[in-house]
Order: C-alpha cells, then structure tokens, then sequence
C-alpha cells in the first residue's frame, strides 16, 4: 500500500472522526485490523502496541483514580470555595482545580465539583463551569499524569524508541502557560452569560414529552379547549404527528389519538402534566414513578448511552428509572425526542426508583447534579491512606526510585487488598474504549511511518516552511495539532499529529524533544469548542452554554496559551 494511499485512507479517518457518526474506538480499531489485513504492518506490531508500557500506565492510573474521586475532599472545602466577591471566589476554584487536575484524572475532579457548583446560590453557575473545565487543562499540562493527553502522547514516544518522558518533563512550560492562562481566563470569564442561579423559584427549562394515548378524552378536542397552551411553568413548542413535525402549534389544532407533545419548561412542573388523563410523559411508564425523586444527571463521556437513542435502550430496566426531559445546552431540541441521539454533556431529568443508586452501572453512566451521590464517599482513614499512597507514588516516580507503573501496581493491589476498591467496580469502569483508542492509534502511526507517508507529509512541512526554517516547522506542528484538536478528540488528534511532528524533526535534523512538545501541548489547546474535550461538554448543559459561549470565552485564551507555548518550548527544549 503505497504512502499516498495511506495518506488518503488517513484523511478518510479524519472526515468520518469530524462527522462524529462513529465513535473514535471503532474507527481507530477498524482502520488497525485493515492496516493489518492489507500487509501494511505486521501483526506483531497491533499486539506490541497494546502492550505498551505507557499505555497500560495509563490504564492503571485510572483504575487508581476511581478511589481518588470518591474522596469527600471536594465537598468539604468547596463551599468555602465559592463565597465572597466573584472574581475571588472564581481565582480559588479555578486554582484549586488546576493544582488538583496536575495529578487526578481532569474528568474526576470536574465530575466531583460539577454537583456542587450547580447547586449552590453563591455565584450563577454558567459564571462558573467553562472556567473549571478550562482551569482543570491547565492543571493537566504540568505533569505527566495531569492528562490522559500526556500519557498516550508518552506511549508514542515509548513506542517510537525514545526515552520515555519524565513526570515534571511538562512543567517547565505548563507551569507558566498555566499561570499565564488563569489570569487571562479571570478576563475572559466576564464574558460568560450570567443565568439566573438555580434555587427552589427558578429552574434551567426542559424539553418534556408526553403522548395523546387511546381513549383520552382530550382526544378531539382542540389545545386551547384541552387548556394545553395555559399550563404555569410549562409551554407547548411543536406536535409531532406520525412522524409529521407541526410547529408552531395553532390553539385551534385537534387533538388525536398517538400526538406527541412537546413541552419546555421547569424541572419541578413536569407534575402539571399529570392532570391530564390519557397523557402519558416521556419514557416508559414515567407516570407512576413522577411521585418520586426528580434527579437531575449528565451523561459522562464513559456512558453506553451516547450516539443512541432512548427508543435503543431499556432504559427503566438498566436504571429503574424514567426519563422525563432532557437538555443540550441551550439548544432546542426537536422532533421526538425518544429518537434523538444522545450526547456526551446532555442533562436528562429523570423520575427514580426507590433502588436507582443501588444499580451497579449509574455512575458510570452520569454524573449527578441532585439527588443522593451514586457512589459512596471514602472515610476519613481510607481517604488519607488512597492519598498518601498516591502521593508516595508520584514522588517516588519522580526521583527515579520506583518506575511509574510499578507504583501504581502496588498502589492498585493496596486499594483492592483494603477493599477501598473491588474487581466488579474496575471491571465496571474499566476505560476499554480508550484501550482501543489508544492501541489501535498506535498501529495507525506505525503503518503511517512504515508507508513514508509521515516521511511525505514532514517532507511537505519542511518545504512549505523553508524560509522560516525549524522554528518555523514547529509553530507548523503545533498549529496542526491544535486545529486537530478543535475539531475531533484530543486523544485522537496527538495519535493523528505525532508521526508528522517526529518525521519533521527527522527532515530537519532537529531534536525531536520540541516536537514531541507541540504535539502534546496542542493536543490539549482545546478551548473554542465544546466537542474536542471531555469536560467541555460535561459542562456544556449545567452551565446552559451556546457554542459562541465557548468561542468568546476560549479565544483569548487559546491565544495566550498558543504564545506561551510557541514562545517557551523552543527555549526549554532547544532544537
């Protein structure tokens, strides 16, 4: 298979990444076993990329961090977090968030504070979340297990036979950037809309359904008759009507058997709609569940839910509950909702079951906003002995007296040997799609340099930025990771940009050091789109975020780390 056709298979897997219809594990792995099947790379190499040193480091690391997250540290001091004037308590959070994200999985401690800056009256909420999801990258960039960016940028340098990166290798520019950012980001958060907060008076609207069923009386009657357009709290957007949209709704249009109605509206009059007769709430037998807890959830980027609908699903039996309505954003959604794909970041409201939190596959499929915590808290004792042993871990890897992963072994099998931890919870949260992601990734770097098609690409580089020479390559590195990054995972866009950032710096003669620098710091610039990053959309419906939130917001602040980064790695790590 020649390198151009490499190229434009490669070019095939980034369309269909930025089409978002498959997810990134099934295309990475699809195009791994092709690579393999049509004698690009041998099999030998797909299993060797699984096996990866840095790979199941990363593993490991996230299996650690399942008992990290569910320490009550968080809880405890976040309220102390958010009082007092705004810019003040927004500086704190976002420090706190940065320090911790430095060495906790980014994804645990947004999902940790999510609930709690939702809920409380101090600040509105949508002042709050983007800045802790930007802050908590910050943090990520300064060591190497701040993020899981770091880690598979780390298995490629493994993989390519160079040393293996240090745990404060980052640090010299992250520390910095990050200080540099969280300052603009104090500037740039004014810019933020300010939503009303929500307390007991005023809700974030939902999108309702409910369906005409046979023999209601409403049936015949028309909507003004039927008193559907003067319900308090609740308005009537569009019908849907075999599978016909009717939007807007006249007063005058008649009922009929099997119409679907869609409402937006507050969590807490979702109730009104039980009045009706014969008007049966989204979600299957919903109504006699409506009396008890509403809890309010995001799905998590770990959830068996996205990309598909709730007409897909069981979803009562899975988590003996109903969903009532559901939320992206600001956005309003249409059509009937029971067909609509469900995405990382969407809040569903959901009548519970008195059993919900004891089912075994909640929290890894949400993150709470209110209600009873799906997982249980560590104690005191467990919480400092997880901690100091994490500690332990990362300073002994530090001053190069226990490797990385041998630490975290040790650390895993003390979790499991003091029951902080058990095998159903790992193999329950076991991170399999990123696995895939990951190794598969691998072998489509490695097929890519087998072919000379990173050799072509860098060949390319080298002569568009001939006149500016080396610095000028990889300002080029950095810049095409970073629209990577804007546009399809992060992950995905350091697997994508590392071969071409190491054939550069094989064209050029340089040190591979910078380049392998650029790849991984623009791997995480990913601040204007919600999409390219996991907490991104965590917050996107919490925060009832649009999209241009995210570009006014995230602007200057991908400005001002693209020129601390472009500035400071050359200097760090000469070429």
């Amino acid at each position: 298979m020649s390198a151009y056709l490499v190229l434009a298979s490669i070019g095939a897997l980034l369309a269909l990444l930025i089409q978002g219809r498959f997810s990134p594990a099934v295309l990475f792995t699809s195009w791994a076993v092709g690579y393999v099947l049509l004698g690009v790379v041998e099999q030998q190499a797909l299993l060797n990329s699984f096996s990866n040193p840095a790979l199941i480091t990363l593993l490991v690391l996230l299996l650690v961090s399942l008992a990290l997250e569910r320490s009550p540290l968080l809880d405890r001091f976040s309220d102390a977090l958010l009082k007092g004037r705004e810019s003040m308590a927004s500086l704190r959070l976002m420090g706190v968030t940065a320090t911790l994200s430095a060495f906790l999985n980014n994804t645990a401690v947004v999902g940790s504070l999510l609930g709690v800056i939702s809920r409380q009256r101090y600040i509105p909420a949508s002042r709050l979340l983007i800045p802790l999801s930007y802050a908590s990258i910050f943090g990520g960039v300064t060591t190497l297990v701040g993020t899981s960016t770091n880690l598979v940028v780390n298995s490629f340098v493994v993989n390519a036979g160079l040393p293996a990166l240090g745990m404060f290798q980052f640090a010299a520019v992250g520390v910095p950037v990050a200080l540099l950012c969280l300052l603009g980001l104090l500037f740039s958060a004014r810019l933020l809309p300010r939503h009303s907060m929500q307390d007991r008076e005023v809700t974030q609207p939902y999108f309702l359904e409910a369906q005409v069923m046979q023999g209601s009386p409403l049936i015949g009657r028309s909507i003004e008759t039927n008193q559907l357009r003067s319900l308090d709290g609740l308005f009537l957007l569009e019908l849907v009507r075999r599978e016909r949209l009717i939007s807007p709704v006249s007063p005058d249009e008649i009922l009929l058997e099997g119409d679907i109605l869609v409402f937006t509206g507050e969590v807490e009059k979702v109730q009104a709609l039980q009045r009706f007769p014969g008007l049966q709430v989204f979600g299957a037998q919903a109504d006699d569940l409506l009396a008890s807890n509403l809890v309010e959830v995001v799905i998590s980027n770990e959830s068996e839910l996205a990309k598909r609908t709730l007409r897909e699903v069981d979803f009562r039996t899975m988590f003996n509950a109903g969903v009532v309505g559901i939320r992206r954003g600001q956005r309003r959604l249409t059509g009937q909702l029971g067909q609509i794909p469900l995405k990382v970041g969407d809040s569903l409201l959901l009548a519970v079951g008195a059993d919900f939190t004891q089912h075994r596959n909640i929290d890894r499929n949400f993150h709470i906003l209110n209600g009873t915590p799906l997982s249980p808290k560590l104690s005191n004792r467990q919480s400092l002995f997880a901690f100091t042993g994490f500690g332990a871990v990362i300073g002994l890897s530090a001053l190069g007296w226990v490797p990385l992963l041998n630490g975290l072994l040790i650390l895993l099998a003390a979790l499991l040997l003091c029951r902080i931890l058990t095998l159903s919870e790992l193999r329950r949260r076991f991170p399999f799609e990123l696995m895939l992601i990951i190794g598969s990734a691998l072998t489509v770097a490695k097929a890519l340099e087998s072919s000379g098609g990173a050799a072509l690409v860098a060949d390319t580089m080298r002569s568009l930025f001939d006149g500016y020479g080396v610095y000028g390559a990889f300002i080029g590195v950095f810049l095409i990771t970073l629209v990577l990054t804007e546009t399809v995972t992060n992950n995905a866009a350091a697997a994508l940009a590392f071969p071409i950032g190491l054939s550069t710096a094989q064209a050029f003669g340089a040190d591979p050091m910078p380049f392998i620098m650029a790849v991984a710091f623009g791997a995480s610039a990913c601040f204007m789109v919600p999409f390219g990053y996991q907490t991104h959309l965590m917050v996107y419906s919490p925060g009832r975020y649009r999209m241009l939130d995210y570009l006014k917001a995230g602007l200057p602040i991908s400005l001002l780390y693209s020129a601390g980064v472009i500035a400071l790695v050359p200097v760090m790590f000469p070429f």
